[in-house]
């Protein structure tokens, strides 16, 4: 047996005790002149039944065929080595992620063939939706309260620059509403900590009912301090609301002895409505209805003092 003939054998071998699956593809047949035996490990399909690029191309997930296909031919017509991530049909009808590392081998200027190795990437891939599905997680868990389950200040913030653009574009009102909870540290001091994040937790609860529209938009901004987005809403829209909101806290009935105005649990509220105009800002209007927040709350509280800007 000559050198040429035993380095041969020992290139197989190897090639062939590797996960990795080699290929090689005839450019000009469009035809396997070699895959590993490998892939039928793999994906069930045996070893000879990689006879054309066909093949290759309807064992391919439709969703990634006409993608992959384009793109690798693309590459390929352009002697340019690349990469391609799909999913593979298994003989059992099952899909696996494969990767598919591709160099293009050229003479005289022409391509010749393509050679290559199929990489199993499923648990990757796996990793990767893991990942992105724990990212989406944070992302929400970034824009909500976490004691409340409602929206945090970020995501008012958020809201409201995006609410108050649309409201200079239509001309159209926008409400906002800030309100906190009378005497809550009193209340926190009384009950005790566990019984004062359930107090939040049922405010909030409470204020989403008042809730008329699907923009509606409420908010735990910090503290005992909740905030009330109401995108093309009236000044007398937005009174209706703030005194749905006292009379559902009122419904609650919430003990609070040591509330200097109710023996029950009450709240303060600042309610405004503003055009949005171009040279007013989001942070000017903010502070307009917090003033007015303390302003309800200088007034003897458990009330609401609204303004309308628009005038």
């Amino acid at each position: 047996m000559s050198s040429v003939e035993t380095d041969s054998d020992v290139y197989k071998t190897l090639l062939e005790s590797t996960k990795a699956i080699p290929w090689r593809i005839d450019w000009k047949t469009r035809t396997f002149s070699y895959i590993g035996p490998q892939i039928e490990r793999l994906l069930g399909w045996k070893q000879d039944s990689w006879v054309g690029v066909n093949d290759w191309v309807e064992r391919m997930h439709p969703d990634d065929r006409d993608y992959v296909v384009e793109f690798c031919v693309s590459q390929s017509r352009a002697g340019v080595d690349h990469e391609a991530d799909y999913r593979a049909l298994t003989r059992n009808g099952d899909y696996v992620w494969i990767r598919d590392v591709v160099h293009v081998v050229r003479k005289d200027g022409e391509v010749e063939a393509l050679v290559g190795f199929m990489f199993d990437i499923s648990e990757r891939k796996k990793t990767e939706e893991h990942l992105k599905r724990l990212q989406k997680q944070l992302e929400e868990y970034s824009f909500q309260d976490g004691l409340t389950g409602i929206a945090n200040r970020r995501m008012f913030d958020t809201v409201l620059e995006r609410e108050w653009t649309s409201a200079q574009r239509t001309g159209s009102p926008l409400s906002l509403i800030i309100l906190d909870i009378d005497y809550f540290k009193q209340f926190n001091d009384h009950y005790g900590h566990i019984k004062g994040d359930e107090c939040l937790r049922r405010v909030a609860q409470t204020l989403s009912l008042a809730a008329n529209r699907p923009r509606d938009f409420i908010a735990r901004i910090g503290g005992e301090e909740f905030v009330w987005l109401l995108p093309e809403t009236d000044a007398e829209s937005a009174r209706l609301v703030a005194h749905k909101c006292l009379h559902l806290i009122r419904q609650q009935q919430i003990p609070h002895e040591f509330s200097a105005v109710s023996p029950l649990l009450s709240l303060s509220l600042g309610v405004a409505t503003t055009t949005a105009s171009l040279h007013a800002t989001t942070l000017e209007f903010v502070e307009q209805v917090d003033k007015l927040l303390y302003q309800a709350k200088r007034n003897g509280r458990m009330r609401a003092e609204f303004a309308d800007f628009r005038n």
